[in-house]
């Protein structure tokens, strides 16, 4: 995932540290109930600051306190227990869908909601060749021409399947989880979230 650097990431989060516990729950939860019903881009401002508030969260053990109340239709995180905020990512057959407060897996690729399955597993088998292009070996870069043609052919395509998984797939998350948040970018390929366009 396409990440600050950790120096400005800390420096980020600092407003988060001088939260107590309960301001920062309290935070949390509202935050929560604001992206419910929406399938947010990793790149989103709001995202970002709730990806934050939440890796200071989870330090604190504070949604294991229970000062508050995760907003309805939230359930409980079998990983943290933190409410269930899944990220959809483009490794979702190896990783399945990860958890926003601790990192983890959420849900298994396995347990992927069954009417999802087929779609989902077409998506990724897809997507794999197109993002692998980046990792060529010297080996399989007949030239550098050739290779450079083929690196930005991935890089359109990546752009596509993206755009795809963001504004196809993900409303049909909806339907299972309260809100779902979805990787918009890909690094290896250059491919940044303002490439990606309904």
């Amino acid at each position: 995932m396409s990440e600050l650097p950790d120096r400005l990431w800390k420096e980020y989060g600092e407003v988060f540290e001088d939260f107590d516990d309960l301001t920062l729950a309290r935070w949390l939860a509202q935050t929560l109930a604001q992206l419910k019903g929406r399938a947010l881009r990793f790149s989103h401002p709001l995202v970002g600051a709730y990806r934050l508030a939440a890796e200071q969260a989870h330090r604190r053990q504070v949604w294991l306190k229970r000062m508050v109340e995760a907003p309805a239709g939230f359930s409980e995180s079998p990983c943290c227990r933190a409410p269930a905020l899944p990220l959809f990512s483009r490794d979702v057959m190896e990783t399945g869908l990860l958890c926003q407060h601790c990192s983890e897996t959420l849900v298994a690729p396995d347990d992927l909601p069954d009417d999802l399955q087929a779609a989902v597993r077409s998506w990724a088998a897809e997507y794999a060749p197109v993002h692998a292009v980046a990792h060529w070996e010297e080996h399989q870069r007949k030239s550098e021409a050739a290779y450079d043609k083929a690196w930005e052919e991935a890089a359109q395509h990546a752009e596509d399947l993206l755009a795809v998984a963001g504004f196809e797939l993900m409303p049909r998350f909806l339907e299972h989880y309260p809100a779902i948040i979805w990787e918009d970018h890909d690094e290896c390929l250059e491919v940044r979230p303002d490439d990606i366009h309904s």
